[in-house]
């Protein structure tokens, strides 16, 4: 076998593996929403409990991201991806066989632990098994599958509990992740970061402001803002991550090096993405339950006329690779954000208690497009504003911040439904999701006025380096 063919399949599983892992982790995001009833069904407990089982898997897996990302560069890539791929993979066979609401609230946040350690690096190691010319058509796959994991993740959770068991909702990941375990043995190739020491205080900052962030955000909704709980979480959250930041500018080897956003493409694309999630989270929590709730529509018929916005990214993010690849990645996600905004515009002006889905589909369809072009040359803008050393962490980071922004779009679109709207009939429900989506598609226009930001595209130079050479990234990492 030839070096450039073993290369070639060295890509292909690269991709497969850091694909189907990455779909593993972002659809447990929101697979169970709709399960919700089923699960008190059969394993009893109050409205609070449901809400843990979702919170608590939210709570592990942002608070950890960077940890997970910090741990695979100093102790090796493959080697923590493999012990976060076998943590999810058990703690989801452990959630499938709970029999009470404790211990399926105590699986998921085990899951939580495992996907952040897990998530962040699939984009390191599929960096290092691609070319960097050929990055942009190898992100544009592995966003794709990722966007369709978090936007199908209530339709998956509603179908397996509507027509087998919500039980498989979670025995789903068993044998994906039993599959993928040797094959990432053998064919992922092991690598590292700078190998400087965990910074310890750095990681305890930062993992406790997450939490209280993540924490209020999550609970405000359900305990009221002005819960003890849900403030001191806030307030202490904010103080922690502001400790974390000033730490960072000092210390000799932190964590997260606060000189990366000095990087107008770093800065760019970390802004872009924190605000997109806000948008699209929150648009995609409420209108799965307007689809239901008001139209009447089961999870899965729900679930399957949503396929226009949540599917489409299968055909345009490839797409959206390959243009990055052209013609950078700056334009295709700034476009790509400006028609998620102008599909959630339009579907707030459609939204009524009798719509048809004909009205409602072209706002499908160009969500879709713009999920599609958002969600691959992301990827390859936050790995290219970095040296090849850092990009561990900045995957983590960027993933932290998407979780952040979904769990802070839930928090405020939730909140703007409740005070113009509510449950109490189809037109309360509408009238307080109208507002809630305008707010979303300006959200996702303002990030793609920060996507503008960023550095215009250099392309990728031809390389001989040896695979323990750092490349050159396609972005100044400092300059910007």
């Amino acid at each position: 076998m030839s070096e450039q063919t073993a290369r070639r399949g060295g890509t292909v599983w690269a991709l497969v593996i850091t694909s189907v892992a990455g779909f593993m982790a972002a659809l447990d995001n929101l697979v169970v929403t709709t399960a919700l009833p089923s699960i008190r069904k059969d394993l009893g407990g109050a409205l609070d409990d449901l809400e843990w089982t979702v919170s608590a898997y939210t709570l592990t897996f942002a608070v950890l991201l960077m940890f997970g990302a910090a741990l695979g560069d100093r102790f090796g890539r493959r080697r923590l991806f493999l012990t976060g791929l076998t943590i999810f993979t058990g703690a989801s066979a452990a959630a499938a066989v709970s029999t009470g609401i404790d211990a399926l609230i105590a699986a998921r946040a085990v899951q939580g632990v495992g996907a952040a350690i897990m998530m962040p690096l699939t984009l390191t190691l599929l960096t290092a098994a691609v070319p960097a010319a050929k990055r942009g058509m190898a992100y544009g796959i592995w966003g794709a599958v990722n966007g369709l994991a978090v936007a199908s993740g209530p339709l998956i959770g509603g179908s397996l509990t509507e027509h087998v068991s919500w039980h498989w909702i979670f025995w789903l990941n068993v044998p994906l992740g039993i599959a993928l375990l040797p094959l990432a043995r053998l064919r992922l190739a092991e690598s590292h970061g700078t190998g400087a020491p965990l910074d310890i205080p750095g990681t305890l900052l930062a993992s406790g402001g997450l939490f209280g962030i993540v924490y209020g955000l999550v609970r405000g909704p359900a305990d009221g803002w002005t819960a003890p709980f849900v403030l001191t979480g806030l307030f202490a959250g904010t103080a922690l991550l502001t400790a974390f930041v000033l730490y960072s500018l000092r210390a000799k080897n932190p964590m997260l090096p606060m000189r990366l956003f000095r990087s107008r493409a770093f800065s760019g694309i970390n802004a872009a993405s924190l605000l997109m999630f806000l948008g699209m989270f929150g648009s995609i929590f409420l209108l799965s339950q307007f689809m239901q709730g008001v139209l009447g529509y089961s999870p899965t018929e729900a679930g399957l006329r949503m396929l226009p916005w949540t599917g489409m990214p299968m055909l345009v993010a490839p797409i959206a690779g390959i243009l990055s690849d052209r013609i950078g990645g700056r334009p295709v996600v700034a476009a790509g954000l400006f028609f998620q905004a102008a599909g959630l515009g339009w579907m707030a002006s459609v939204v009524d208690p009798g719509v048809s889905y004909a009205a409602q589909l072209p706002a499908l369809i160009i969500s879709g497009i713009g999920m599609g072009l958002y969600f691959a040359p992301a990827a390859n803008l936050v790995m290219s504003s970095v040296r090849a050393t850092e990009q561990g962490i900045a995957s983590g980071a960027n993933n932290a911040l998407r979780e952040v922004g979904g769990a802070l779009g839930i928090a405020i679109m939730s909140s703007i439904f409740s005070s113009q709207g509510g449950y109490e009939s189809a037109r309360a429900f509408v009238d307080g999701l109208q507002p809630a989506l305008v707010t979303g598609a300006a959200v996702v226009a303002v990030a793609g006025v920060a996507a503008l930001l960023i550095p215009r595209h250099r392309a990728p130079q031809p390389t001989t380096l040896s695979p323990t050479e750092d490349p050159t990234p396609t972005l100044d990492p400092i300059a910007g």
